[in-house]
């Protein structure tokens, strides 16, 4: 391995495009982006050509600021990810057919109950279930709503796939996470027949799939020139956007699991086997490394509650007074909706606790909350997997609470770590890297990432909250949200 080398992290998500480049130090050399501006329309659809005219503008402004600070021709690898679920029609021409059906498009989800019913046929199981937010149900519900365009697909690409084909110039390649909600069985690493013979999906339209991390070409002359990068820079397939988080967080080997709050709480981690889920509360991606596993699952509680209950507060004096209070002894589920998909499947389920507390009191209660179901998360992931959860690293708006990090630490009584940069863009980077580099994803993540910071379970806080979580989980129990079969403590 030369001593300079450095990847490029292209981020295409909901809101913008970002643009990050790291060295052999895992230190950011360029992070820019570019917002867009959102409407409801754009939630459903967005265009490809944007996405991309700003990705160029991007990386020509990366290599302005780093021309004469390294040798440009050392930029070994660029990887890319973005939103999974997100699809796109190509013509013969590789030129959009239509706008990018985003992921949070909801109007094929009547649709979608055609994909699961022919994916429970053909599996003779309930767990292979479709939504609105699945790639399979939008290429049906494109093909029934535009049959004049349905008549001109050569084939259909996500989101990644359509920059790294520009990138590269090679189209028609895609990677295990973003082909998994498409249909694709990342067992048997195939395309199934139900998809053509009972939903209508023309098999010659669907991606090669290849394993994470795998180089999909150089980059293309044409682009090389206008971007002024190396023409031997090398190309990556793409990744969904949480598992790009996943491998910027560190959370890479067997054992590791990492923790995103932000919205929601969405939990991903590795392990040694597939975990299957027969009520669907977790998915299983494959992972780079042959013969592991990433499963993960994504609740609706998260830290919503903290824009919702206290948007114009001072957070960092709410902060400051939680950490005086804890242990709070209440027992508070701050789900700000009904319905809970992960760790428990409750369509039932509502928040509850927050009345005839004051504000400090809602703050910390509501804090404690989500780490016990955090923790509730974890001993069914245990149970499902019958493997033990070692490290829990951490991500999102959240880990920036020291509080709630020695909350959650003691709640979950293990180790908790926060590195420096857990961008999706850092870890379409590090994937870049990984067989480009580095002999396997795993070394790749022990070299790029830096960790922030570690917290470990305060003993005494740890006691204390064995008996909040008991009363959380009865809780739980005596409002039917959960059963006795599903308390695994």
């Amino acid at each position: 391995m030369g001593k300079e080398a450095y990847f490029v992290g292209i981020d295409v998500g909901t809101q913008g495009v970002r643009v990050v480049l790291l060295n052999l130090e895992g230190a950011l050399l360029f992070d820019d982006g570019w917002v867009f501006q959102l409407n409801e329309q754009s939630r459903q659809e967005q265009s490809p050509e944007e996405w991309w005219n700003c990705c160029s503008e991007l990386l020509q402004r990366m290599v302005v600021t780093v021309r004469g600070k390294i040798d440009l021709e050392n930029i070994k690898a660029i990887g890319v990810t973005s939103t999974s679920g997100t699809v796109i029609p190509l013509d013969a021409e590789n030129k959009p057919l239509h706008n990018a059906l985003m992921y949070s498009d909801k109007r094929s989800e009547e649709v979608s109950k055609i994909c699961t019913l022919a994916a429970s046929r053909y599996y003779n199981d309930s767990f292979n279930t479709f939504n609105s937010s699945s790639g399979l149900a939008k290429m049906l519900w494109f093909i029934q709503s535009y049959p004049d365009k349905a008549k001109k697909i050569a084939k259909w690409i996500h989101a990644a796939d359509y920059i790294t084909g520009k990138l590269s110039g090679n189209w028609g390649i895609t990677d295990y996470t973003n082909a998994f909600k498409s249909g694709y069985d990342v067992n048997e690493l195939k395309w199934p027949s139900y998809i053509s013979t009972e939903i209508g999906i023309n098999e010659a339209w669907l991606p090669k799939v290849e394993p994470l991390g795998t180089v999909i070409g150089n980059l293309d002359h044409l682009q090389a020139d206008l971007l002024g990068l190396n023409i031997d820079t090398l190309v990556t397939v793409g990744i969904t956007d949480g598992c790009a988080s996943q491998i910027a967080a560190g959370a890479i080997k067997p054992g590791d699991w990492n923790t995103t709050i932000g919205t929601t709480l969405v939990i991903k981690g590795v392990t040694q086997k597939q975990i299957v889920d027969v009520k669907g509360r977790i998915y299983s991606h494959r992972h780079a490394v042959d013969g592991l596993w990433m499963p993960g699952g994504a609740s609706n509680t998260g830290a919503d509650w903290v824009s919702a209950q206290f948007a114009n507060e001072d957070l960092a004096q709410l902060n400051k007074s939680a950490e005086q209070l804890i242990p709070t002894g209440k027992i508070v589920y701050p789900l700000m909706q009904q319905g809970e998909r992960f760790p428990m499947l409750s369509p039932q389920a509502v928040g509850f606790g927050m009345d005839n507390l004051n504000k400090e009191e809602k703050f910390a209660a509501a804090m404690e909350g989500v780490a016990y179901l955090e923790r509730y998360a974890y001993e069914l992931l245990e149970e499902l997997s019958d493997e033990k959860v070692g490290i829990v690293y951490t991500a999102g708006g959240a880990s920036n609470s020291d509080v709630w990090l020695k909350i959650r630490s003691s709640v979950l009584n293990k180790k908790i770590v926060k590195m420096k940069y857990v961008s999706g863009g850092v870890g379409a980077a590090i994937l870049a890297a990984s067989k480009t580099h580095f002999d396997s994803i795993i070394d790749a993540v022990a070299q790029l990432t830096t960790i922030e910071k570690e917290v470990k379970p305060d003993l005494e806080l740890s006691k204390k909250y064995q008996e909040g979580y008991h009363q959380f989980l009865q809780q739980l129990l005596d409002r039917k949200f959960i059963t006795e079969e599903e308390v695994y403590a």
